[in-house]
């Protein structure tokens, strides 16, 4: 049986000029692959910017794996293992590969931490080679590479990702759906956050649809694909 991992009641979240989130709420099972789809300024970003402790909630509540983390500070939300792959990537350009992926593991006290960037590379083979390279001189599909590694190096129970298709080929962004199906099969929820509606869902068990700050319709994969409302607005059928 699988056991709530995430749940998010009433969650309300802005940045000074009035809320984004209004009264968001959200289920998520330990073992899921969820996705959340909407438009650009649905609230998508700003929802993960909350629930990562970066931006401060003005209303609600979010428990993760039995723990109260409202308006927890990032470091207290990375330790109980909610973890955010950004979007844009934001690695340090003028630090290797390898020394953006321990950074990852800051918070991390044990001996495993080379086991773990094995791990990474397991997952990305194409980062083999390029583990002395600085960050800043790769791809921008080995830069997403490096980005969701270094997520996975604080070996999170929940691991965000934040638009990982944005301004990627077809072919990489396949690729890395692939690996994240890959990780989610290897026991890490994933919660998939994307613009591309039909990469989020081919990929996801489960969704939600988020417009004007507010959850507007959930349901499996499968009905949300069919749904007449999701396939007008953005599907283009």
């Amino acid at each position: 049986m699988s056991e709530r991992l995430l749940e998010v009641r009433g969650l309300s979240a802005g940045f000074g000029a009035g809320d984004v989130l209004r009264g968001v709420d959200l289920d998520f099972e330990s073992g899921e692959l969820v996705a959340l789809i909407g438009a650009n300024g649905a609230g998508k970003s700003t929802l993960l910017g909350t629930l990562s402790g970066l931006v401060r909630p003005t209303g609600g509540r979010v428990s993760f794996d039995g723990k109260d983390i409202t308006g927890a500070r990032p470091e207290r939300v990375v330790q109980a293992g909610l973890v955010m792959v950004p979007q844009g990537r934001r690695l340090f350009g003028v630090m290797t590969v390898e020394q953006n992926l321990v950074l990852g593991a800051y918070l991390r006290r044990d001996a495993e931490i080379r086991s773990d960037i094995e791990r990474v590379v397991g997952y990305f083979p194409a980062l083999a080679d390029k583990l002395q390279r600085l960050a800043g001189n790769l791809s921008g599909g080995e830069q997403q590479m490096v980005a969701v590694g270094r997520g996975l190096m604080a070996r999170p129970k929940l691991l965000m990702i934040d638009e990982p298709s944005l301004g990627l080929a077809p072919k990489i962004v396949e690729r890395l759906v692939e690996v994240c199906k890959e990780i989610n099969r290897d026991g890490t929820s994933i919660l998939l956050v994307e613009q591309d509606v039909l990469v989020a869902l081919e990929a996801a068990d489960r969704g939600y649809v988020l417009e004007n700050g507010q959850v507007v319709l959930s349901g499996t994969a499968r009905e949300l694909e069919s749904d007449p409302g999701v396939r007008k607005a953005y599907l283009g059928v």
